[in-house]
């Protein structure tokens, strides 16, 4: 895995007084980063008063790598609190990074939240969690979290994905791969661009995992678009193990070189990681948790780009296992 600079976009000192300032005007309004329309109605028309020099940092992710660093925010350590010792404690915790994080984010596209996973928020809290040390979901810590693409079970799945660093006092890294880095062989991706296993819900959508009204879809690992290969790609929510032994050997070879080109970002309070969920895939390093107020915290949205074709059209026509995203801004 390298651990090679990932490309950053550096905020002026103008860039980062005008989002503070946005965002803390909102939070004296509302009192809270909780979902509300009256504040996403609010998010919506701040945002769209931004200069165009904090909009240019916004624009879509525009190298092979897949991701880019935004850097320039302040985070004050102890001005924060404590690490939430899990998202449903967490509350208001952070609140005025949750309201310039949803506002960053009605920049790039549209956020999303899903009814059945932190209360609905549009801004989720990723901290370690006691009792979930082993699970593949953000609340683990002593396992390796799979690389894979955010949702990658729902069709209705974010575009992009926005990790902002609250606390990595351990220099915890965020593991990615880009698809486009990738060296496979035409034949695998032959194979892998065929509909051949689904990908089951993860264990944060326990509604979802009990979902029996019709059978999960198969879908495509790889697909491919005019600007390129983009991936669907959940390895320990994908039974891989009831396909052909050339699609599993197929697949172990994506693996393989999504490991390869595989960097490590470990992120400093203050920074934004933004992914292009099309294209890469990420996970986490295992690391010991001390669930004592100290431990990393970052603070996770998810984004959908109106009118963005990066998809197979068959998708359209998937059930979601039952769930379904909420939109921020409608219309």
């Amino acid at each position: 895995m390298s651990t090679a600079a990932a490309p950053a976009r550096q905020l002026d000192a103008h860039a980062v007084g005008e989002l503070r300032q946005a965002a803390e005007k909102l939070l004296a309004e509302f009192g809270t980063s909780a979902t509300s329309p009256q504040l996403l109605e609010r998010v919506a028309q701040s945002a769209g008063e931004f200069s165009d020099a904090l909009r240019h940092h916004c624009r879509p992710v525009d190298t092979p790598d897949g991701l880019f660093v935004l850097r320039g925010l302040d985070v004050d350590d102890e001005a924060v609190g404590r690490t939430p010792s899990g998202w449903a404690t967490a509350g208001d915790s952070g609140a005025v990074y949750d309201i310039a994080l949803l506002l960053l984010a009605t920049v790039m596209g549209n956020p999303i939240a899903w009814e059945g996973q932190q209360d609905g928020r549009f801004v989720h809290n990723i901290v370690p969690s006691p009792g979930h040390e082993t699970a593949q979901t953000g609340a683990s810590s002593t396992v390796l979290l799979s690389p894979h693409t955010e949702d990658a079970f729902h069709p209705g799945r974010a575009h992009l994905l926005m990790l902002g660093c609250m606390r990595n006092h351990d220099n915890i890294a965020t593991t990615a791969a880009s698809i486009r880095r990738t060296r496979l062989a035409e034949e695998d991706f032959d194979i892998l661009t065929r509909p051949a296993l689904p990908i089951l819900p993860d264990d944060a959508y326990a509604e979802a995992q009990g979902y029996a009204d019709q059978a999960p879809p198969a879908v495509p690992t790889l697909f491919a678009t005019e600007e390129g290969m983009t991936l669907r790609f959940d390895p320990a929510y994908t039974p891989v193990e009831d396909a052909d032994e050339t699609y599993r050997a197929a697949y172990r070879r994506l693996e393989a070189e999504l490991a390869r080109v595989s960097v490590a970002v470990s992120l400093s309070p203050g920074e934004v990681l933004v992914v292009d969920n099309d294209l890469v895939v990420h996970g986490r390093v295992p690391f010991q948790a001390r669930y004592d107020g100290t431990d990393r915290w970052l603070k996770r949205a998810s984004i959908r780009v109106p009118g963005r074709r990066s998809r197979p059209l068959a998708e359209a026509d998937e059930h979601g296992y039952g769930q379904a995203a909420l939109e921020a801004h409608v219309g």
